[in-house]
């Protein structure tokens, strides 16, 4: 499946906004991209295995913290990082 990368973790794909990566579900589909970019997962999925709360996550148009969530070969996965400032 194709995965769009959000600017802030680009240093992580040496710049690829776009990787492919193989996975069932959301859950092995992270595990995966962090198999290829060693690191990465940690930036979006905290220590109890959820999404990290500035972190989105899009499958199929919807937006997404589920890890349970199907994913086929042919998917789009889009990860999003809110920014916040004042």
């Amino acid at each position: 499946m194709r995965v769009l990368i959000p600017s802030p973790l680009l240093s992580y794909t040496a710049g690829a906004r776009h990787v492919s990566a193989t996975g069932a579900n959301l859950g092995r589909m992270l595990e995966d991209l962090d198999r290829q970019f060693p690191g990465i997962r940690f930036r979006m999925i905290n220590e109890q295995d959820q999404v990290r709360p500035h972190m989105i996550i899009y499958v199929r148009g919807e937006r997404t913290r589920d890890m349970t969530t199907e994913l086929s070969e042919n998917e789009e996965v889009v990860i999003m990082q809110a920014l916040s400032g004042g």
